[in-house]
């Protein structure tokens, strides 16, 4: 190694690197400050001091400009692994007495219901009360990089492709059916066609994309042949419902997401009711990470749960 190679890990500060992926993620030196609890001086003189110690430009920073550069990717990703190495360390450590002990960090996408996942979390959660959890809620691509970079314990996502490197099964799989809302048109009317749906204004997921994950919706939005563009976007279920509900456009949901929304009148299942797009929902995992005792355990129990219930048993209708 050269001399500066030698120098560089004993003289960084470990500090800086923590506020570089801040950064990164926030998209801004306003936002990071924010998100950290200080001022924008004390970010931008950190970003500075870590670009020194680099000896290259890490982020593109203008008035109407912020772009990472091609070293700034390389480095947010190893900053991204050692923050899910340095995260590990108290479940890893957690070793002592008879009960099982830890912490279970889950990856989630909004609209996860499934009752078998429900059943194995009860399952183990009962057995061993002293492992705690926490539920991150984000888009998939968001999942699959924090699987990646090894900073959960899980994914449970969508994805058009399986990611090189990580492990996925279905969890399970959930037809799409477009809803309206009681405040819409086509709400009370006795008789709805497919064709009383062109023009109509719709809401959409930021998946409903080509080559997306939801691109199988993408295709039944088409179908309807609704107002170009889409009148409202939300990458959470929970607010694309809100948008249905309040009659701003027809939009895409689960069918047993909605099943009950249905028979309290809250929603109405509008044509077409066949060919319905099948979308698979997966648990993702890193198999490059060093798994805790509790993170073993529960894949060990969902790995059991998937192979009791067969795939179209696990096929929500």
């Amino acid at each position: 190694m050269k001399p500066y190679e030698q120098r560089f890990p004993w003289q960084l500060d470990w500090n800086l690197l923590r506020t570089f992926m801040v950064v990164v993620e926030q998209r801004g030196i306003s936002r990071a400050a924010d998100f950290l609890g200080l001022k924008q001086p004390t970010i931008s003189s950190a970003l500075k001091r870590l670009e020194e110690a680099a000896g290259q430009r890490l982020i593109i920073r203008k008035p109407n400009e912020f772009r990472v550069t091609r070293a700034g990717q390389v480095l947010y990703s190893q900053c991204s692994s050692i923050f899910g190495a340095i995260s590990q360390l108290p479940s890893l450590l957690e070793i002592g007495g008879d009960e099982l002990r830890g912490h279970i960090s889950i990856g989630i996408t909004s609209h996860v219901i499934s009752d078998h996942f429900d059943d194995a979390l009860h399952r183990f959660a009962e057995a061993h009360p002293e492992v705690t959890f926490s539920f991150a809620v984000a888009e998939s691509e968001e999942i699959v990089a924090r699987v990646h970079q090894n900073r959960t314990s899980l994914g449970i996502c969508l994805m058009h492709k399986i990611p090189a490197g990580l492990k996925a099964e279905i969890l399970y799989r959930e037809y799409f059916g477009l809803f309206c809302g009681p405040r819409h048109r086509l709400f009370d009317r006795p008789e709805i066609a497919l064709s009383d749906l062109e023009g109509e204004p719709s809401v959409s997921f930021q998946t409903e994309t080509e080559g997306g994950p939801l691109e199988p919706v993408a295709r039944l939005r088409a179908r309807a042949k609704f107002a170009a563009g889409w009148r409202g976007l939300s990458p959470n279920l929970h607010e694309l419902r809100r948008m249905i509900v309040a009659g701003i456009g027809i939009g895409a949901l689960p069918l047993h997401v909605a099943r009950r929304d249905v028979e309290l009148g809250r929603l109405r299942q509008l044509p077409p009711y066949d060919d319905l797009p099948l979308v698979n929902i997966y648990l993702l995992t890193n198999p490059a990470r060093r798994l805790s005792d509790a993170e073993a355990a529960f894949l060990s129990v969902c790995g059991e749960a998937l192979s009791t219930a067969g795939l179209n048993e696990r096929t929500y209708r």
